[in-house]
C-alpha cells in the first residue's frame, strides 16, 4: 500500500482542470518533463478522491518503483489491475511513468472497456498520445501538461513574497518542485539540476533513441542553451557546428532537436508569418522547459538576462495555457504570437529600454501588425510608462505576477 506523501502543495491551476474530468470514462493524462510534479498531481487527486470517499478503491503503480518491476508488458499490467479492482465499484486507477511498460496502450484499451475504472496516466514523453495510444482510444483522452513552476507558484512554494530578489532567484534556479527541499545555493541546487539533466538526456533520449553519438548531442543541447531564444534553422545549428570542428549533417540536428523536444527539455516554437498566415517550413526558437536546467548546463552569466527573461516569458505564457509561435512580418520579428480560445496577444520581450533605437525596434514592430489583439512589451525596466503609441509596456515582475 502506498503512502501519500504529507507535504503536498496544490497546484490549483492543474486540479481545477482535471476535476470536471474526475470519474468520468475519459483517461486523464499528465504530460511533462521530468520532475516537474505529474506524481504529485496523481497524489492531489488521490487526495481530493479520498477526501470525497473514504473507502474508494485506489489502485496505483509507480513504474520508477522497484516494487513495479514485475509489470514487464502491458498483459502483467491488466492482470495486476484486475487483481486489486473491486467489483461493482469504482476502481480509481493511477499508473505513472507508464511509457515504461511496452505496449501499454493496449492495456489502457482494455482497462477503458470496464466503465468502472477511472484511469489516470502520467508520462515523461510528447508522443505518449500519438500513434496506436490515439487510434485506439478515439478521442477518448484530455491531456494536462505539466510544467515547471511558474514565478507565482515559485513564491507559494518556497512561502516567498514578490520582490526583486525572489525574482533573481527564480531566474537563477527555475520551478522544480523538489527544490522547496533544499537550501537556495549555488552548490546544491545546480548538483540536483544536473542530476535530473543527466536523467533526461540518457534516460529519454539517448536510450529511448538508441543514440551513439552523445558528445554530438551534449555539444547540441549547449549550443541551444547558449543561444537560447534565437532563430535558426537545423542548417544554420549544422553549419555553426561545422565550423566548430563538429560535424553532422542538418537532418540529425533536426531528428536530435525533435528528441529533445518530446523529452520535454526543451519547448520548439515555430516561425509563423503574420501577412501570410502560415507556418514556415524552416526557422524556429528553442526555450528551455525550466530555465535553472539551462543554467546548470552553461552557467549563469548576466550577459544572458535578456535571453533568460525571454525563456521565463515563453514558459509563463505556455504555463497560462497559450499556444504560441514567433511572428514575422517583412523581416521583422515578433517574440511570441500568442493563441488561446480564438483570441490573440502579440508579445515583445526586451531586457530595458534604454535607448530610444531600442523602443523603436520593439515597439514599432508590434506597429507594423494591422489588427486590434493586444500587443505588449516586457521589459526589466523599473519605471516605466503604461502604453506607447497604445501599446502595453509591461514590467517583467507585474506580468508575472498578473491572476492567469
Amino acid at each position: 500500500m502506498f503512502t501519500i506523501p504529507g507535504n503536498i502543495i496544490e497546484r490549483r491551476a492543474y486540479t481545477s482542470r482535471i476535476e470536471p474530468f474526475i470519474r468520468k470514462p475519459i483517461i486523464k493524462v499528465f504530460t511533462g518533463q521530468r520532475r516537474v510534479g505529474k506524481s504529485y498531481m496523481l497524489f492531489q487527486i488521490i487526495k481530493k478522491i479520498l477526501n470525497e470517499e473514504p473507502d474508494a478503491n485506489i489502485i496505483y503503480i509507480n513504474h520508477e518503483d522497484l516494487q513495479y518491476d514485475f509489470l514487464v508488458t502491458a498483459a502483467d499490467l491488466v492482470a495486476y489491475i484486475k487483481s486489486k479492482s473491486v467489483s461493482e465499484k469504482v476502481n480509481y486507477i493511477f499508473i505513472d511513468e507508464i511509457q515504461e511498460i511496452p505496449e501499454f496502450e493496449k492495456a489502457i484499451r482494455s482497462l477503458l472497456l470496464d466503465n468502472q475504472n477511472d484511469i489516470y496516466i502520467t508520462g515523461s514523453n510528447a508522443k505518449l498520445l500519438s500513434g496506436e495510444f490515439a487510434t485506439f482510444l478515439g478521442g477518448r483522452t484530455v491531456e494536462i501538461r505539466v510544467y515547471s513552476l511558474s514565478y507565482s507558484e515559485f513564491l507559494q512554494f518556497h512561502k516567498k513574497e514578490d520582490s526583486e530578489e525572489s525574482l533573481e532567484q527564480y531566474f537563477l534556479y527555475g520551478g522544480l518542485p523538489f527544490l522547496v527541499n533544499l537550501n537556495l545555493t549555488d552548490e546544491i541546487v545546480f548538483e540536483y539540476l544536473k542530476n535530473i539533466y543527466n536523467t533526461i538526456v540518457y534516460r529519454d533520449v539517448v536510450t529511448r533513441h538508441n543514440l551513439r553519438n552523445t558528445h554530438f548531442l551534449e555539444q547540441l543541447i549547449r549550443f541551444l542553451a547558449d543561444n537560447t531564444g534565437s532563430l535558426f534553422s537545423s542548417k544554420s545549428i549544422s553549419d555553426f557546428l561545422k565550423s566548430q570542428k563538429v560535424m553532422i549533417p542538418h537532418n540529425q540536428v533536426q531528428s536530435y532537436n525533435g528528441y529533445l523536444s518530446d523529452a520535454f527539455l526543451l519547448n520548439r516554437v515555430l516561425r509563423y508569418d503574420i501577412q501570410g498566415k502560415r507556418i514556415f517550413e524552416t526557422g524556429e526558437k528553442y526555450y528551455f522547459e525550466d530555465i535553472g536546467i539551462r543554467n546548470a548546463i552553461i552557467g549563469y552569466k548576466p550577459d544572458d538576462k535578456a535571453k533568460i527573461i525571454e525563456n521565463v516569458v515563453c514558459n509563463e505564457l505556455l504555463f497560462r495555457g497559450y499556444d504560441i509561435k514567433t511572428g514575422w512580418k517583412k523581416g521583422h520579428e515578433t517574440d511570441f504570437i500568442a493563441t488561446k480560445n480564438n483570441e490573440k496577444i502579440y508579445v515583445q520581450v526586451a531586457l530595458l529600454l534604454d535607448s530610444k533605437e531600442t523602443v523603436r525596434r520593439e515597439f514599432g514592430n508590434l506597429l507594423e501588425i494591422d489588427d486590434n489583439y493586444p500587443k505588449m512589451v516586457i521589459t526589466a525596466d523599473k519605471n516605466y510608462r503604461n502604453t506607447i503609441d497604445g501599446i502595453e509596456h509591461k514590467n517583467i515582475r507585474s506580468f508575472l505576477m498578473e491572476a492567469i
